[in-house]
């Protein structure tokens, strides 16, 4: 239950991502939905294997690579998926840095809210 409610949080940060970015598209919530489960699966099976073959260049980044990595994802989704839509590089990066920061913040949130009512 709890990973179908993160789900649905991720489909949400999305949206408000595609709402304060131009560069970046989203036809609905059933768009959404499906581009969060591709996100998700990216960032679990893909992003592993692409930061470790990119180690030497992200320690001499200082990590920086990591951004240009999660830009890179977030723009291979847009492009695979039809209803999700990210116009180039520059819009990946900062689509994938303000869908972290919300997908955190609303993480964060039904973290404490389920903490709350445990007690």
């Amino acid at each position: 239950m709890r990973l179908m409610l993160i789900w649905i949080l991720n489909a949400l940060a999305l949206l408000a991502v595609a709402y304060l970015l131009p560069g970046i598209h989203v036809e609905g919530f059933i768009s959404a939905l499906i581009a969060a489960l591709l996100l998700g699966l990216i960032n679990t099976l893909l992003r592993p294997l692409l930061i470790l073959l990119t180690l030497p260049v992200t320690v001499l980044s200082l990590g920086l690579f990591i951004l240009v990595i999660n830009g890179l994802l977030f723009w291979f989704a847009g492009s695979v998926l039809k209803g999700f839509e990210v116009n180039g590089f520059w819009a990946g990066v900062m689509g994938a840095l303000l869908y972290s920061v919300f997908s955190f913040v609303l993480s964060l949130l039904l973290r404490q809210k389920i903490s709350q009512q445990d007690r």
